[in-house]
């Protein structure tokens, strides 16, 4: 859904919210708005801009008084349950900086209020309406998802401080006026591989918590390759427990078991995040066919792996016992995931041929959708033949072969939607720059603005601008190891793309951006975020 009446104004908007910010005395990279109340004067209390958020809103309306938020706030909710989930949620991150008791109540009356209603039509499912003057600050919304959505928007028009786990300074004030505002496309992704690198159940949850803030929707888990399979499947135990048990360079790997996939799962959901599954297929497999023998055509299990080749596995087309074992994984897995997409992997699959690649995706597809799911899978599907509805994932960089590209944007004309992660902007693993000594380069550097600057509608010559579906961010994992590498190759890096899947075309603008980037930083410390201070934006002071 997308607003194009606000489109159109977003950008003048945008950049009178930027001449407001040097108005209030903040710079341009709005230090003194992070500054805690101690710091000194009046400047260091001036409220944010309500444009100064990431992703840009829709549309930003400045006007009337402030609202602060003080010991006599309340939150008020109205609507189902879930509105008072959002609320209970919002409580949560304002009560220990506030140190506010910020009871959550259906009454009437000023404070916070968040309010659901189903026939505000123009914010489809995920928009929300954000009004602030003096005696309140009302988040309407039509679905849960764009009330939470709004709650991530007033987190960001306070101080940063209101982020810590301890009690801070005030004052804890919102700029008065209006904000509009929808997602430009429905899918934002971003993916993380647990399988080159195994990540524990808390890991995961501090990555979706990060990913909330900017407003993604989807949370991509790549549970199996080479180097590891992370996901118990009770049908064929040993993929865990065997083909579990290791990871690049030889550390201990690990797995989920299923209460650990579907605690994954529901606390995504909370966070109004749709987790996507991948199993990879019928490449990127040593890892199953280490721990089932009958996978491999000639009999013999190989041994597990630890390096980062890619493209020297394959399971064995012809075997009839290889589609039994694709059955069993895609109903379990199925069974766990409430959500509407299953990814089934299909690239780098160099030790299979054409042929037998094309039959067996045929045969992966039709499984996907015998079990009620919606077939994701990176842009090599589009190389057979993509079932109806199916959903290719392009990957593919500015390099990339006419032919390949071609190939693609053809599959969109004739139906296929696109999901656009293209290694050198979007690929959160990539180097910064030469001096990076996390990630890989085999792609190129991805500088924090190139990561920004592309647009996903004219990316991919040819392919219809409504088959884009969205956009991903994926971050692979052979060199990082824990949450604090994470975060120094998906920060901030990560916002940007986020951007690009949220805000309208017309606020697209890098000098802009970086500004209100920069003014982010504040923020992620408070968040304990270990973010990249990358040399081409202006952060603020902290």
């Amino acid at each position: 859904m997308r607003l194009h009446r606000t489109q159109r104004t977003a950008l003048p908007r945008l950049l009178g919210s930027l001449l407001l910010v040097t108005a209030a005395g903040i710079s341009s990279v709005g230090a003194a708005a992070e500054r805690p109340v101690a710091d000194s004067g009046p400047a260091a209390a001036s409220p944010r801009p309500l444009g100064q958020i990431v992703p840009a809103p829709a549309e930003a309306e400045p006007g009337g008084s402030p609202y602060t938020i003080t010991a006599d706030t309340r939150i008020r909710v109205y609507g189902s349950g879930e509105a008072r989930r959002v609320g209970d949620y919002l409580a949560g991150v304002l009560r220990p900086s506030t140190g506010y008791a910020l009871p959550v109540t259906g009454d009437a009356g000023n404070g916070i209020r968040l309010r659901l209603d189903s026939h505000d039509g123009e914010l489809g499912a995920e928009g929300y309406h954000l009004k602030s003057s003096r005696g309140s600050v009302t988040i309407t919304a039509r679905g849960p998802a764009g009330l939470f959505h709004g709650v991530q928007t007033l987190r960001q028009l306070l101080p940063a401080d209101v982020e810590k786990r301890s009690l801070q300074k005030g004052p804890w004030t919102v700029a008065g006026g209006t904000v509009t505002d929808a997602p430009r496309y429905e899918y934002r992704s971003a993916m993380l591989d647990v399988s080159r690198h195994f990540f524990s159940v808390t890991e995961v949850k501090r990555y979706i918590d990060q990913l909330a803030l900017y407003k993604m929707n989807k949370l991509h888990l790549h549970l199996s390759d080479d180097q590891g399979w992370r996901i118990a499947i009770d049908s064929w135990p040993r993929l865990a427990t065997y083909g579990g048990q290791t990871e690049v360079g030889g550390g201990p790997g690990g797995y989920y078991t299923k209460s650990d996939y579907e605690e994954i799962v529901r606390y995504a959901a909370s966070r109004y995040l749709e987790v996507v599954p991948e199993i990879d297929l019928p490449g990127h497999t040593n890892a199953a066919l280490a721990s089932y023998a009958e996978l491999n055509c000639n009999g013999v299990a190989p041994p597990l792996y630890t390096g980062t080749d890619v493209g020297f596995s394959s399971l064995c087309v012809p075997k009839a016992v290889t589609y039994d074992f694709v059955d069993d994984v895609i109903r379990e897995l199925a069974a766990l995931t409430p959500g509407k997409y299953l990814h089934i992997g299909g690239d780098e699959a160099h030790s299979t041929s054409h042929e037998d690649y094309v039959a067996f995706m045929d045969k992966a597809q039709a499984i996907v959708g015998k079990y009620g799911k919606t077939v994701i899978g990176w842009h090599q599907l589009t190389g057979g033949t993509p079932v109806k509805g199916a959903v290719a994932q392009y990957w593919g960089y500015d390099r990339t072969g006419a032919a390949e590209r071609k190939q693609v944007a053809n599959a969109a004309v004739n139906g296929t939607k696109l999901v656009l992660s293209p290694a050198d902007r979007s690929y959160l693993d990539m180097k910064y720059d030469k001096d990076t000594k996390l990630g890989l380069a085999w792609a190129g550097y991805v500088s924090v603005q190139r990561s920004y600057d592309w647009n996903p509608a004219t990316y991919l010559a040819g392919a219809p601008e409504d088959s884009v579906l969205g956009i991903e961010a994926p971050l692979w994992s052979e060199t990082l190891t824990n949450s604090d590498e994470v975060e120094q190759m998906a920060f901030p890096r990560l916002p940007g793309v986020a951007e690009l899947g949220w805000s309208p075309a017309a606020t697209h603008d890098w000098g802009a951006y970086k500004v209100r980037l920069g003014a982010q930083g504040p923020r992620l410390s408070a968040l304990g975020v270990h973010y990249y201070r990358a040399p081409e934006v202006p952060w603020a002071a902290e």
